[in-house]
């Protein structure tokens, strides 16, 4: 129905603009008699509407959709960094417990301030070719629920956000995280569990982990080209620089 009636509303505007341009056309006639420029010039903006066409359809449009682009970037990446900064960090520092082959992976992860494009891209392709080996423990699994259940609410709220619409690796980290979640608060106890529940539960976080890693990557870049003083807290709070410290020595 609403756009039955914008339909309409827009077709009695069209018709009146014509019918006003007709009587606008019709006393310029009148008045100075010459039906013969009228026309003439009627003609002349007539003929210059495919070069407004092409200005505005093409060239304005190419523009306003390159800076809306930009402007959804700038928000996608600014929820993305408050993720990392207030759940996701924290979500790798924990799960960085149960990886097995930790230090296979820390040799290529410990960004630094001399990082360049290069390097954050192979930093990007090990993350995705690495084969995680996770074991989580009855302890690591309590500890991982309890800070889980703690983060949900915010971890909901994310799948608010309309632009997350346009990151979809994201959004699949973000379920991944959640699955995680809910595996382990669908469970009384996490103690006693049978290997095959163990196993399941840790196949859950190797998933997650994975995820979080590879987003983590796109991240720690984004901060380094846009925010050089994040950047330098978030190198120093790296979960994959063994004993990190804050602290500036």
């Amino acid at each position: 129905m609403p756009d039955i009636k914008n339909f309409r509303a827009n077709l009695l505007i069209g018709i009146l603009l014509i019918i006003s341009s007709s009587l606008l056309y019709s006393i310029q006639i009148y008045i100075f008699n010459s039906p013969r420029d009228t026309f003439y010039y009627l003609f002349q903006d007539l003929a210059f509407v495919p070069l407004q066409v092409i200005i505005v359809t093409l060239v304005l449009d190419k523009l306003l959709t390159a800076r809306e682009k930009q402007e959804k970037l700038l928000k996608l990446n600014i929820i993305i960094s408050a993720f990392f900064s207030e759940l996701g960090a924290e979500a790798i520092s924990r799960m960085t417990s149960s990886n097995l082959n930790l230090s296979a992976l820390e040799v290529g992860l410990r960004v630094d301030s001399g990082w360049n494009e290069a390097e954050f891209k192979k930093a990007s392709n090990i993350v995705k070719g690495f084969k995680f080996q996770v074991e989580s423990t009855s302890i690591q699994l309590v500890s991982m629920r309890e800070f889980l259940h703690a983060n949900k609410p915010y971890l909901l709220r994310m799948f608010d956000n309309p632009n997350l619409l346009e990151h979809d690796a994201f959004t699949e980290m973000l379920w991944a995280l959640l699955h995680v979640t809910e595996e382990l608060e669908s469970r009384e106890s996490l103690e006693g569990l049978p290997k095959n529940d163990i196993a399941h539960l840790s196949n859950d976080v190797m998933r997650a982990y994975r995820f979080l890693t590879i987003e983590w990557v796109c991240y720690m870049k984004y901060l380094k080209k846009d925010y050089p003083y994040l950047f330098s807290l978030a190198t120093r709070k790296n979960p994959y620089k063994g004993k990190s410290s804050v602290i500036i020595e």
